[in-house]
């Protein structure tokens, strides 16, 4: 009887055992590794940052994959064969059938789903805005398997355009040339669509297709469309010619400026390149060579690079570098009593003053100056650092900020992201696409003074709260900032806001908030106490800044503007110099 009662009771007990199987905390890809993506990384005995660090590893370093859990990944060790866990977000993993040549792409779709397989039966782990560019791992069917910086996963094929490699076959490229000025850069093939920018007469295009009356291009970083009608076509090839061996093509006396809102400037002619700096639009530089439709221009800073020539708007240089502005380009002041001169320079003489508030029409830039159009309908100069600008004329900072920046290590948290848009405002802008724009321009300011800046997230992907405090941690950073827009059922609420929650981080958000409050003009809510995730358990230097109301129609608009983006971003980089001066 007792022997039926133990049999019985081993056959439910291997039933249940069948029901509820064993599955591990993730699947790990046979000969998976994973690369270190950061200067240095503890390396620790278990996955959390209360674990004890048991080994310091550098940058490319690589290790294979034991197992996954939550945000940390358990790698061994090769030196000593001890076994450690490191942060996922720090690293690049890989996995042994990845494809060592594999290709770029261009998003297509807006909000194109991510998924964690190559069908629609597996779930959605992320989502990327069109025209984002990702790496095409490999292919099974119509889907492709793709990496960013942050996410990896499987996209549908379809909605992913092929970029050309620049170093690859004779295949023939078909560029075109620019012969209108002020040409719209728009979102889709339609009036109707978004501008993302302007270029000027003259401009060289790398033409993707053409559809109809508008042509594809690939513009800062992504898909944009062109009208046809405004563009002169050519064909030429793609086939690397062999250089001089002594110098590029020369263009001395030729004047570029830029025609993008931003523009990396690399190493080498190439996009391959390693990015040495980043120039604004508006700026513009003496031309020291060309070559296969790159320039080499010389930095502030003294650094030589090199920028796509098709985003510069060529002429003849004369004595002085003066760059022309759209119309309706205006400069604010800033500062009771600032200075309004007769020529560029703080040794001229001073023709009229002005005070905060007054607003005055930007004729040309020059240098670090603007020419400003004075109400008696003469001409003076204004220092570019004592103005807001709106229009098309970029944002001067205050010259030797960079000194303060310069090594500082910057944590840029853009708020919200994937899944989580954040507030949508009255016309149907998502927080997350706007804190992330910001949260780019600010990355290219510093990173040209020389800050060392890590980004939470530099795509449209989700990010849990703790592993953005935990880059912060990480990275030792000497300040973290965490970009949001605000929204209440008040419609007519409006301003911006900086938030602390340690005393220790007050004095930061005291700075930067006067600054970007400043420079935007927006109401200024002023510095209060916010019990948020990201302040509260961040033991860094840490602020918090809502830079608008999405729930007021007004705000909204100004939010979204390019001017407004830019001022943002100057004011918050202006804080930060405040603050570590």
């Amino acid at each position: 009887m007792y022997k039926n009662k133990y049999i019985l009771f081993f056959l439910a007990f291997f039933l249940l055992c069948s029901l509820f199987p064993f599955k591990p905390d993730s699947a790990i890809a046979e000969g998976s590794t994973v690369e270190i993506t950061t200067d240095t990384l503890n390396v620790r005995e278990g996955p959390g940052l209360s674990y004890q660090v048991i080994e310091v590893v550098k940058r490319g370093d690589r290790f294979s994959v034991i197992e996954e859990k939550s945000d940390w990944i358990q790698v061994s060790l090769n030196s000593s064969g001890k076994k450690g866990w490191v942060a996922a977000w720090l690293v690049k993993k890989q996995s042994s059938n990845e494809v060592s040549s594999s290709k770029s792409g261009i998003v297509t779709a807006n909000q194109l789903r991510v998924r964690s397989g190559p069908s629609t039966s597996y779930k959605v782990v992320s989502t990327l805005s069109q025209g984002a560019t990702v790496t095409i791992v490999k292919t099974e069917s119509n889907w492709h398997q793709i990496k960013t910086s942050s996410v990896t996963g499987w996209v549908a094929a379809e909605f992913i355009e092929n970029i050309k490699s620049d170093t690859g076959s004779s295949s023939s490229q078909q560029t075109g040339k620019v012969t209108a000025n002020n040409l719209n850069v728009r979102s889709t093939a339609s009036t109707s669509g978004n501008i993302l920018g302007k270029l000027q007469k003259g401009s060289t295009v790398s033409i993707l297709s053409v559809e109809g009356n508008w042509i594809k291009i690939q513009y800062n970083g992504q898909a944009a469309w062109i009208s046809k009608e405004f563009v002169e076509m050519s064909s030429t090839s793609s086939q690397p010619s062999v250089p001089n061996q002594s110098t590029p093509n020369s263009t001395s006396g030729m004047i570029g400026t830029i025609t993008a809102t931003t523009l990396n400037v690399r190493s080498t002619g190439s996009l391959s390149g390693k990015i040495v700096g980043t120039v604004s639009k508006g700026q513009a530089f003496e031309i020291l060579a060309e070559e296969n439709n790159w320039a080499k221009i010389k930095l502030k800073t003294g650094q030589l690079g090199w920028v796509a020539s098709w985003y510069l708007s060529k002429e003849q240089s004369s004595t002085t570098t003066k760059v022309d502005v759209e119309e309706n380009s205006t400069a604010t002041i800033l500062y009771n009593g600032t200075n309004i001169r007769k020529s560029a320079t703080t040794n001229s003489s001073v023709i009229s003053r002005a005070n905060a508030g007054e607003t005055f029409t930007v004729l040309s830039v020059q240098n670090d100056w603007y020419e400003v159009q004075l109400k008696n309908g003469s001409k003076g100069f204004v220092a570019g650092w004592l103005v807001t600008v709106s229009g098309a004329s970029q944002q001067i900072e205050r010259p030797g900020a960079e000194q303060y920046l310069k090594n500082k290590v910057i944590v840029i948290d853009p708020g919200h992201g994937g899944r989580d848009t954040g507030a949508t405002g009255i016309k149907g802008s998502y927080e997350k696409n706007l804190t992330l724009k910001t949260a780019q321009l600010l990355y290219d300011k510093l990173k040209s003074a020389g800050a060392n800046v890590i980004m939470t997230r530099n795509t449209d992907s989700y990010l849990s709260l703790s592993s953005r405090v935990g880059m912060s941690h990480t990275h030792a950073a000497d300040a973290f900032i965490s970009i949001h827009f605000d929204s209440i059922l008040d419609s007519s609420v409006r301003g911006m806001t900086s938030y602390y929650y340690h005393n220790y981080q007050k004095n930061l958000a005291t700075t930067v908030g006067k600054e970007v409050a400043s420079f935007t003009k927006l109401k200024d809510r002023g510095v209060r106490y916010g019990d948020y995730h990201v302040l509260r358990e961040n033991k860094r230097a840490s602020v918090l800044l809502e830079l608008g109301y999405l729930s007021n129609s007004a705000e909204e608009t100004l939010v979204n503007s390019a001017s407004y983006q830019a001022n943002a971003a100057t004011g918050i980089y202006q804080g930060l110099a405040k603050y570590f001066k």
